[in-house]
């Protein structure tokens, strides 16, 4: 009898155990360390300490590789959460197998603090949230982030990318690195080689040359952008 007790409890603590170590993945949230930045709006979360999860999050829509101010939002999603404990609510999964969320860093929303920042467009498509847009606003008119760019550089990304699509695989793919404004993406990597302003931000958001903002406030060579 005393065997069979001992055999039981034996049972309900391994059940105990096993559910107690997949509570990190139950109830529609994920809970663990950010191991991994793919870009502005993608990040990979390492759950119980052994299983990566790349999510997708939310509502959001950052600059794609190629873009102006695409490296500087994945750098400030950096910031905010890589190496560091999170939470993600699960909202299922997209059609590349990531898993769609919202994260969260203790108490900070960080998918509302990269629009509030400028670093992200509110995705129109899956998104009509008022706090959202309202927040995506008040970045604009503050000329936070992207905002702060040319608005001939300011493309959604969702335009971009079916832009993209659009283009004839046959048709000769234009350099990106030769904008109308003329200037191309060479070999200046100092503040003393810019002729002007508006060359030290086509190097800094479209070249990534992030050596002329050494204070990471998105304005380079500030003795020429002042």
């Amino acid at each position: 009898m005393r065997k069979h007790s001992f055999t039981h409890t034996l049972i309900v603590g391994l059940i105990v155990l096993l559910l107690s170590g997949c509570g990190a993945i139950m109830s529609g949230t994920l809970i663990g360390k950010v191991v991994g930045i793919t870009d502005g709006d993608t990040l990979t979360v390492l759950v119980n300490g052994r299983e990566p999860v790349k999510v997708r999050l939310v509502e959001i829509d950052t600059p794609e590789r190629g873009q102006p101010f695409a490296f500087r939002a994945k750098q400030i999603l950096s910031n905010l959460t890589f190496r560091k404990a999170v939470r993600v609510l699960d909202d299922g999964q997209d059609r590349y197998g990531r898993t769609l969320g919202r994260v969260y860093v203790g108490d900070l929303d960080v998918n509302r603090e990269l629009v509030r920042l400028g670093a992200a467009w509110v995705y129109r498509e899956y998104s009509d949230d008022p706090e959202l847009l309202a927040l995506e606003a008040d970045a604009r008119t503050a000329g936070r982030g992207l905002w702060a760019l040319p608005e001939t550089e300011r493309v959604s990304p969702w335009e971009w990318r079916s832009s993209r699509r659009s283009q004839s695989s046959a048709a000769p793919q234009p350099d990106l690195s030769i904008p109308a404004d003329g200037f191309r993406c060479e070999q200046k990597r100092y503040c003393r080689q810019m002729r002007s302003c508006a060359e030290a931000k086509f190097y800094l958001n479209r070249c990534e040359l992030r050596t002329i903002d050494e204070d990471r406030d998105g304005v380079p060579c500030e003795a020429l952008c002042r």
